[in-house]
């Protein structure tokens, strides 16, 4: 049903036992080790790059973490609103949650592949019958495993229940232990430290999340115990499967997140560059925008034409009126001995018989059209005496 699992995780760990094969001999317990474990590296290499947007899109979902809030609060009472608006906000941001999730889904079906495949490799078949192959491995691949000693414990045994017995793979309980009580510490260990270093990368809001707090606590304490209680009841390749996987996970969270806060903390930096050479100088004036200045608009045909107001010119006086016609400047009034009234006197001082003042004289010259002569200014009116 599944040997579209079963077939690649045997075909990689036959390659991988094949390799060291040439350097420990086949039938080694170290080259079947060997085997099992760089057989997690395989895969987890090929996982790295979904590793990667994993991280990145983890990262994202913790900027917009507050707009998830704001959407959450505004549509409570609307779920399916609610999602269609994460849905066109993760769209906005480019993060895919789906993605975040491909590596652990990745590793399942690939635990369950490298079990089955283990428990394959007994000597008998179900029916008593010897067994002649083990998908990419022939009787003499399966023949070889079930020789190979690890420390005198045998891979594809464990301790409870075991099928075939333990005595028939030519082992006991106690050569069993052996490798398998430091291999279950070490397990224990590397899942805690993986789980607490994990929940280190988180945000103080979703600390505070109970059901991510439950989470963490699950992480930290109830799945590291689980391994080291359930070990028993796995054989020990799958055992050696686990703690090289949880080495290898804790080694590429080191580099993936270090990677990552190296090139945040260069995108912030180059940020602050960028807002100090555009900020102006202490005491320095601030430099305003020039207003742009709209071009005319092209009229569009058929539009209507827009009347402007005319300015109004200010009022020429008669005297630059008349200059202005005669094509002659105005000349000063020959100064004569004037009086306090304005009026022309004599030498004397008295007014002369039939003499006009100088005001109705300079009025009539501006005032006649046919005048020739120079343009005059009119003079002040004379004051009445009393």
């Amino acid at each position: 049903m599944l040997n579209f699992i079963y077939y690649p995780v045997s075909f990689i760990l036959w390659v991988w036992h094949k390799a060291f094969g040439y350097l420990f001999g086949e039938a080694s317990g170290i080259t079947w080790a060997l085997a099992v474990i760089f057989l997690v590296f395989t895969l987890r290499a090929i996982l790295y790059k979904p590793f990667v947007g994993q991280v990145r899109s983890m990262r994202k979902m913790q900027e917009f973490q507050p707009e998830i809030a704001k959407l959450r609060k505004k549509y409570a009472n609307d779920r399916q609103k609610q999602a269609e608006e994460m849905q066109k906000l993760q769209k906005e941001h480019g993060v895919n949650p789906v993605a975040g999730c491909l590596p652990v889904l990745v590793q399942v079906p690939v635990f369950i592949g490298l079990f089955h495949v283990l428990r394959e490799f007994g000597p008998v078949l179900p029916n008593g019958a010897p067994r002649t192959e083990n998908y990419f491995f022939d009787a003499k691949g399966v023949e070889s495993f079930n020789d190979a000693s690890f420390f005198g414990a045998k891979l594809g045994a464990w301790i409870v229940n075991p099928k075939p017995p333990l005595d028939v793979l030519g082992t006991t309980v106690a050569h069993q232990l052996i490798p398998m009580i430091p291999l279950m510490i070490m397990a224990g260990i590397f899942t805690h430290i993986t789980a607490r270093h994990s929940v280190a990368r988180q945000t103080a809001a979703q600390g505070e999340n109970p059901q991510t707090a439950i989470m963490n606590k699950l992480m930290l304490y109830v799945f590291p115990i689980g391994v080291v209680v359930g070990a028993p009841f796995l054989p020990l390749a799958v055992l050696l499967y686990w703690v090289s996987n949880n080495l290898w996970t804790l080694g590429q969270q080191y580099v993936v997140y270090r990677r990552i806060d190296a090139e945040e903390s260069t995108k912030r930096e180059q940020a602050a560059t960028t807002r100090q050479a555009l900020a102006p100088r202490p005491g320095q004036k601030p430099v305003r925008p020039e207003p742009t200045v709209e071009e005319p608009t092209a009229k569009r045909p058929g539009a209507k034409p827009v009347a402007r107001k005319p300015t109004t010119p200010s009022k020429p006086t008669a005297a630059s009126t008349n200059g202005a016609s005669n094509g002659t400047t105005p000349a000063a009034t020959p100064t004569a001995a004037a009086g306090g009234d304005g009026s022309v006197a004599n030498g004397d001082g008295s007014v002369p018989n039939g003499a006009t003042s100088a005001n109705s004289t300079a009025g009539d010259s501006a005032k006649s059209p046919r005048s020739g002569g120079v343009t005059r200014s009119p003079a002040r009116r004379p004051r009445k005496r009393r």
